[in-house]
């Protein structure tokens, strides 16, 4: 060594002739390793990894032997070290394309590219988060931690060896936890804090004395709602560092504890040193646009906006007198708010609430879009509207926000949307005069003036052809009752058609004596306009104005309109788009259109009226309702080959759209659920009956799906009551057991039960095989779920039985992994175990892949029954991610508590942590009941990590949840509690 000169640290240009994907590029987060463009090479020994890692880590800097031997070998180098090292370099240099090892007065150093190393990438990365984050940027600096942080592959540097790669492996490992507290502190501010639960909890438990986890941790668990534990974190932090080090926590995380308990109002904001949160807030824009001709109302918009600019947490109601539809209530309120718009920076949301329709909207649905549209992740939605509209008021607090709530039913509906913060404001329009709205601003909307009236029509029609027939334009305003909607669609008309003259168009108006009649009758007075447009269309789109009117749901599809009008797919979409043109039906999107709801009951009126032969309104819901089964079946057949359900559902007269790509037609599914469920409700007489209620059964798949498993639940519970008046027990039994299974679901189980013993009754007298077997199956898994395997496994060997009877070898399949579950109860492993490969096994000759997951689901706990561990994990592994891209989100919560199950069982406690933690983020099949059943689980794995304080808490809410349920677990909650009650 004596003979090898020091040389001063240069760096080395990188070589840059290359093609980039040609170029050599390296890895030292991970193992050390090295491509030329696609091939990996070979790096050869341990020590000749040491010796690339020195090199790259100095990032193109030249570095002596001496420095090189005692990054390999510190103190104690062999003799021969200087020898060994330029045995090493030749060997690199013999595998590294010419020019990247180079030497140099007895150093070497490698030529790196710009952006070839992944350390390199990582720091870049980092600095341009640090960036994006100083200027409040915190979506884009989170994405870019993200990168940085998903560069890692592993362990830094694995299995190199020598006291300077042990010394960068601490520095790496430190920097990405710095980089991750930086990227969940980030996370926090921007509202994500029920996500980063279950990621702190597995940190946590990783890292146990990082008490800046602890914090995060606990703020985390505070912004989710559960602040027992998060001061259950503080007390198991504390104990920890007394034993391990002999000190007490940080003055930071005592001050946290303190804040939580006085519930400091601060801390459900970002914390001081956090970006200006109003950089990453969302800021909805959702008002629809204002019309250009917005006429009159000068006085009403002044003392509005008046109003709203000095807002102050008042709730304006702008209602209309006596109900009168058209007379612009939404186009005033729309108008308004684009005035007042720059008094409310953090944005302004709308939402038509459908009050004049037989279904109104639900304020749990509208609060979930609004905390959507307010950037609240679906995750931290809760599902009750008591919970929802606490949220909502707290996402706008400190916010200048207004709301438009448009076309509402009563004050009932408005209450829970209302923002209640100072600075924000609320637009009410309503068809009652909403005097139980406390402290709202009433405002009764009348018909226009004269002179509005007619400067309104003037501004449609054209000044050149008004001025020049005034009178007879006054005549046309005056006969419109002055009412905005009507003058509005009467002057639309007259623009369109050149020919026509203003007398021509008054002269209409005047010999239509239902008009007259019309006028007089309040809300009626909209008809005599729409009614002046309905007599210029031409029998065709007549018919299809009159036919798809009759339509329940939000909107109608072409293909479904189709179905109605009982046309080709083209025909009916220039019938729609001609339509569109005279205002009477709307593009809600591409291939879909809707009614206004007046349109809607006046199409309604024109079917009553006009149609001919009658009989033919039923004739068209009938099509849609066979449109609808008939696609729903296809989608159910698609997603479970072999299931013969859809042989026993009604044979449909028509067919319906065919796909052959699964995600299209659970998409499809989910798109049309509203207007299906529609069709179910409208569909209950005594002919639609059957196909109604087989409907819901093709269509189950809607039974998971938020807010839509509420209207199914509803839709199943009409059908009941219909099939029970009509004394017709097929369709009876088939609508209760998908009542059941609603509610099994939701952990109602022995309101489950109740409807199961009817639907079985019921089977006996119609001889249905589909309600027999699905009864008996769904008995079983209730008593599965109540812990009672032996009655289960009775139905369940019985529904079997039917369903070999019957052919059906999905449902087959079904059955055997429920019973597996049931012998699996009993501590009949081995039986457990065959029994669930079973059910793969038929599966997979059926070709299943959607239900194949719950196949897998059987087996995993069945193989974590008989202590195969890993061999379960692998199956629940595989059912989570068929359960996620099937958007079955209650069974991939389920999974996951069944895999922190296996974690716990494996004294694996940080992933048993994690996975429930993801149990409860996500919602589990069982409902409250099951979540009170993962909060157990997670309470025992916060135990093993020593987090005790934190494990009580959980226990305590479980116990609350299942000592109101009345469930036998109760007792064993009380058990994991008693030595604090004793204490």
């Amino acid at each position: 060594m004596d003979g090898v000169p020091r040389v001063p640290d240069q760096r080395r240009p990188a070589p840059g002739n290359a093609p980039e994907e040609l170029r050599p590029h390296f890895s030292v987060l991970g193992p050390v390793r090295a491509w030329h463009g696609a091939e990996q090479l070979s790096m050869g020994s341990p020590q000749q990894r040491a010796l690339l890692a020195a090199l790259l880590l100095r990032a193109g800097r030249t570095a002596t032997a001496h420095e090189l031997i005692d990054a390999l070998w510190g103190d104690e180098p062999p003799s021969q070290a200087l020898a060994a090292v330029r045995t090493y370099a030749s060997r690199l240099r013999k595998v590294l394309p010419a020019g990247v090892l180079v030497s140099e007065a007895g150093g070497y150093a490698i030529a790196v590219a710009e952006g070839a190393l992944d350390l390199s990438l990582a720091e870049d990365l980092s600095t341009e988060a640090e960036k994006a984050r100083s200027v409040g940027d915190l979506c884009q600096a989170r994405s870019l931690l993200n990168k940085a942080l998903s560069l890692w592959d592993g362990e830094p540097l694995a299995n190199v060896p020598g006291p300077y790669a042990e010394t960068e492996r601490t520095r790496l490992e430190e920097w990405r936890l710095q980089l991750l507290e930086s990227r969940l502190d980030m996370d926090l501010e921007v509202g994500c804090h029920a996500e980063a639960v279950s990621e702190l909890t597995a940190l946590t438990a990783a890292h146990p004395l990082r008490e800046r986890l602890r914090e995060l941790l606990m703020l985390a668990l505070y912004r989710s709602g559960r602040q027992a534990e998060a001061l259950a974190v503080y007390a198991d932090t504390r104990r920890l560092l007394d034993d391990e080090l002999g000190v007490d926590p940080r003055p930071g995380l005592k001050e946290l504890q303190q804040r939580i308990l006085q519930a400091d109002p601060a801390l459900t904001e970002p914390s001081a040193a956090a970006p200006e949160p109003a950089a990453t807030v969302v800021r909805p824009a959702q008002l629809p646009a204002t019309v250009p001709d917005f006429t009159g109302r000068a006085s009403f918009v002044a003392e509005l906006s008046d109003i709203l600019s000095a807002a102050e947490g008042r709730v304006m109601a702008v209602s209309a007198l006596a109900g009168i539809g058209g007379v612009g209530k939404t186009t005033l309120a729309v108008h308004v708010a684009h005035v007042a718009r720059t008094y409310f920076p953090d944005g302004q949301l709308y939402v038509d609430l459908q009050g004049a329709g037989a279904r109104a909207a639900e304020p749990e649905t509208v609060l979930g879009a609004f905390l959507r549209a307010l950037g609240t992740p679906d995750s931290s939605i809760p599902d009750s509207l008591e919970e929802r509209a606490a949220l909502y008021r707290s996402v706008l607090d400190g916010r200048r926000v207004l709301v438009v709530l448009d076309n509402a039913r009563d004050a009932a509906q408005v209450r829970p949307l209302l923002p209640g913060m100072e600075g924000c404001a609320a637009l009410v329009t309503s068809r009652i005069r909403m005097v139980d709205l406390a402290g709202a601003h009433l405002v009764d909307l009348d018909v226009m003036s004269p002179e509005e009236a007619l400067l309104l029509f003037t501004r449609i029609v054209g000044e050149e052809r008004v001025t020049s027939e005034r009178k007879a334009a006054l005549d046309v305003v005056a006969a419109c009752g002055f009412l905005p909607l009507a003058i509005r669609i009467a002057a639309s008309r007259l623009a369109a058609r050149r020919t026509w003259t203003v007398s021509t168009l008054a002269a209409k108006l005047a010999d239509e004596r239902r008009r007259l009649d019309e006028l007089q009758a309040g809300d009626l007075a909209v008809k005599a306009t729409f009614e002046l447009g309905y007599g210029q269309l031409e029998p065709s789109q007549a018919r299809a104005f009159r036919l798809l009117g009759l339509a329940d749901g939000p909107d109608l599809s072409l293909a479904a309109a189709a179905a109605v009008l009982d046309l080709p797919l083209e025909e009916t979409e220039d019938l729609l788009e001609s339509l569109v043109d005279t205002s009477l039906v709307e593009s809600a999107a591409p291939g879909r259109y809707r009614y206004h709801d007046l349109v809607r009951l006046y199409a309604r009126a024109c079917a009553e009226r006009d149609e001919q032969p009658p009989s033919e309104r039923g004739a068209a819901m009938s099509r849609l309702l066979d449109f609808y089964l008939a696609t729903a079946a296809g989608v159910y057949a698609l997603e479970r080959p072999g299931d013969r359900t859809v042989d026993h559902l009604e044979v449909t007269e028509r067919v319906g759209l065919d796909f052959t790509d699964g995600a299209k037609a659970f998409d499809w599914l989910h798109a049309e659920a509203s207007c299906i469920l529609a069709c179910v409700q409208h569909s209950l007489s005594k002919e639609g009956l059957r196909r109604a209620v087989d409907l819901l059964l093709a269509a189950k798949d809607l039974a998971e799906s938020g807010a839509i498993s509420y209207r199914y639940e509803m839709a199943t519970r009409a059908a009941c009551e219909v099939a029970a008046s009509v004394g017709d027990a097929r369709a009876e039994g088939r609508a209760r057991v998908s009542l059941a299974q609603v509610l099994n679901k939701v952990g109602r189980f022995d309101d489950a039960a109740v409807e199961l013993e009817r639907a079985a009754a019921l089977a006996t007298d119609s001889g249905d095989p589909w309600t027999t077997g699905n009864a008996l199956n769904e008995q079983g898994i209730i008593n599965n779920c109540i812990n009672r395997p032996a009655v289960s496994e009775i139905h369940l060997r019985k529904a079997i039985d039917v369903f070999r009877a019957d052919g059906n070898r999905h449902s087959e399949a079904s059955a055997l992994c429920n019973l597996s579950r049931a012998l699996l109860a009993m501590g009949r492993t081995t039986k457990s175990i065959d029994l669930a490969q079973q059910g793969i096994a038929i599966y997979s000759d059926l070709g299943v892949t959607f239900r194949l997951a719950n196949a897998k689901y059987a087996l995993g706990l069945a193989l974590s029954g008989a202590d195969r561990r890993p061999e379960a994990l692998d199956q629940l592994n595989d059912a989570l991610q068929i359960f996620a891209e099937n958007r079955q989100r209650l069974w991939e919560g389920t999974t996951h508590y069944r895999i922190a199950q296996v974690y716990l069982a494996d004294c694996h406690a940080a992933q048993a942590a994690q996975h429930s933690e993801q149990a409860l983020a996500i919602g589990c099949v069982g409902g409250e009941w099951m979540r009170a059943n993962v909060l157990t689980l997670l309470g025992r794995s916060l135990v093993d990590l020593g987090q005790v304080d934190r494990a009580q808490a959980c226990w305590r809410e479980a116990l609350a949840i299942h000592e109101e349920a009345g469930a036998p677990e109760a007792a064993q909650v009380r058990q994991l509690l008693a030595p604090v009650t004793a204490a």
